[in-house]
């Protein structure tokens, strides 16, 4: 009874009058343990091959075909395969959201809000390494963390910013065929598994959110192709955050539709009756509640922009007329709305420079010291770029960085060092041990030594290695005369 004596009584207040009859069983919820999910990485094993491999509990996630419940003792965020990108820990309702959204190999997709990378990376699962994501997050520290779950998890095409959603309109207009937009909100579906949000609730933070939601949700769709696909979702309860943000949206929005789509029978329909002027379709929106499924509070609506099916992404490239408009919203809108803003001078990501490495010698590299295919390189797709002395893959369509806030443009594939050029551990974490035949397994007790920072023996094995615990690579090693010496970043090391 501790946890339900601490919920702020305004919000109970409303909870009773919203839920009626529901109220108890709701209120009850939180007497209850909650409960622990993980998403498998479909970019690093099969379902299968990942199940076989796992010495977890797991039982599925009825919503989310990448998604199981785990035993909270067991503490899989502890464990090494953790450590390779095997798995993702996140809430069981959080993953529905990507199920509506429904991403597809080789398209354009946004994720606009993006920290600390959940729905970042499940979206980046489905695309299978195909098309362009562009992950997005306005708070630096957070943009900083997704990125860094964006490199455990493996993913080779998404590019990380750190800007504001009128930016990215500003210079992405009708660019994506999907959009997600997990809106900041007050955290009522929050409550149970996090005090915090319960400190911070307040009826006036309610009022701020739902403003907030709205004016992202407008940026959000200049950004969006004619027939393309946006999910809205919170993990808030309050209807001005959910029905009503939605409802204000489509009727100043002509072009927009609700779209009902197939879900779990457990979600529950959006409400009409608590908002004064409910969009029609409101309905088909979605609510997870916490005492009518094994999982914590959220909603999610499906848009869809009313005009000529999704086109085809182009293979390389942005396509000739979307350009053309790109260019001139660049020398126009785009520009002019950026002068009555405040801010910080943009880094600016595309004076590149040069390592100063050969272009041969680099692409050399990969093949005669990584052991990789001759034509793996080319098989990524994208593009080659020098950020200093860093070396990107930047992913095909994604336009000039020039003026943008970039923290991560691509695949980080390695630093050039003195006419050489040293692995990255992104690039580590991407490949499958498939790709090369530079691999050593380690045991158990040898794959703890090297995420502490520890090299080991390593017997005949030379040059550089892709380091393996149960198939999932866990970074890079050199060996040099029979020791391993250790890659494995100092940042991260346990």
């Amino acid at each position: 009874m501790g946890e339900i004596r601490r919920l702020p009584e305004a919000f109970c207040e409303r909870m009773k009058q919203l839920l009626g009859a529901e109220y108890e069983a709701f209120l009850a919820s939180y007497e209850c343990d909650r409960h622990y999910g993980l998403r498998w990485n479909p970019l690093k094993a099969s379902a299968s091959a990942f199940l076989a491999r796992m010495p977890y509990r797991l039982t599925p996630v009825s919503w989310a075909a990448e998604g199981y419940y785990y035993q909270e003792e067991e503490q899989p965020g502890k464990g090494i395969l953790h450590e390779a990108g095997a798995y993702y820990i996140q809430e069981p309702s959080a993953m529905a959201v990507v199920e509506i959204l429904d991403p597809k190999p080789g398209e354009r997709i946004l994720d606009l809000c993006a920290a600390p990378g959940g729905k970042t990376t499940q979206i980046a699962g489905r695309m299978k390494g195909e098309g362009l994501l562009i992950a997005n997050e306005l708070i630096p520290g957070r943009a900083k963390i997704l990125s860094q779950n964006v490199e455990r998890m493996g993913v080779r095409n998404c590019v990380v910013c750190n800007e504001t959603p009128e930016h990215l309109a500003a210079l992405f207009p009708g660019f994506f065929d999907r959009i997600v937009v997990d809106a900041p909100c007050s955290g009522e579906g929050m409550f149970r598994k996090d005090g915090t949000a319960v400190e911070e609730w307040s009826g006036q933070n309610v009022r701020i959110c739902a403003d907030r939601q709205l004016t992202i949700l407008e940026e959000a769709a200049g950004m969006l192709r004619p027939g393309g696909v946006l999910v809205y979702s919170t993990c808030t309860f309050a209807p001005e955050e959910n029905e009503g943000t939605i409802s204000r949206f489509l009727h100043g929005q002509e072009d927009f539709i609700i779209e009902e789509v197939p879900h779990d029978s457990a979600f529950a329909p959006g409400r009409a009756e608590w908002v004064e002027e409910p969009a029609q379709g409101i309905e088909h929106t979605m609510r997870l509640w916490p005492h009518r499924l094994k999982g914590e509070g959220h909603y999610i609506a499906r848009l869809r922009r009313r005009g000529m099916t999704v086109c085809p992404v182009p293979a390389q490239g942005a396509d000739p007329e979307w350009a053309k408009q790109t260019e001139q919203t660049r020398q126009a809108g785009g520009r002019v709305r950026q002068k009555n803003r405040k801010e910080k001078p943009r880094r600016d990501m595309t004076a590149y420079g040069r390592s100063g490495i050969d272009d041969n010698l680099c692409r050399g590299f990969f093949t005669e010291e990584l052991g990789l295919a001759k034509d793996w390189l080319d098989a990524q797709g994208g593009s080659l770029a020098w950020f200093g002395d860093q070396l990107y893959l930047v992913p095909a369509s994604m336009i000039s960085m020039q003026g943008m806030k970039v923290i991560r443009p691509g695949l980080h594939l390695g630093t050039g060092k003195k006419n050489r050029l040293e692995p990255s551990h992104s690039l580590a974490l991407a490949l499958g041990t498939e790709e090369t035949d530079r691999v050593l397994e380690l045991s158990q007790e040898e794959a703890l030594r090297y995420l502490h920072g520890e090299s080991f023996p390593c017997g005949t094995q030379r040059g550089w290695t892709l380091l393996c615990y149960r198939g999932f690579a866990l970074g890079f090693g050199k060996a040099v005369n029979g020791q391993m010496k250790n890659h494995y970043p100092r940042g991260l090391r346990k």
